[in-house]
């Protein structure tokens, strides 16, 4: 994501998760699915996984105890 760009919501990037999920699941379940996009698609995955927990994780406060 570019600097320039605000990063979207939490939300909409969990929606986003959970639509290319779906998506994966489809492909893999066609006798002749297209590995490249399902890759794709994978990479894709993991990285609005690794965007959520950023959100996730700065959300939580650093506490020293």
């Amino acid at each position: 994501m570019n600097d320039d760009q605000p990063a979207p919501p939490l939300e909409a990037l969990k929606a986003e998760h959970r639509e290319l999920d779906e998506r994966i699941q489809a492909l893999t379940a066609e006798p002749i699915g297209d590995q490249l996009e399902i890759v794709r698609l994978k990479r894709r995955k993991l990285w609005l996984k690794d965007q959520i927990q950023m959100i996730m994780a700065a959300r939580i406060p650093d506490i020293i105890a």
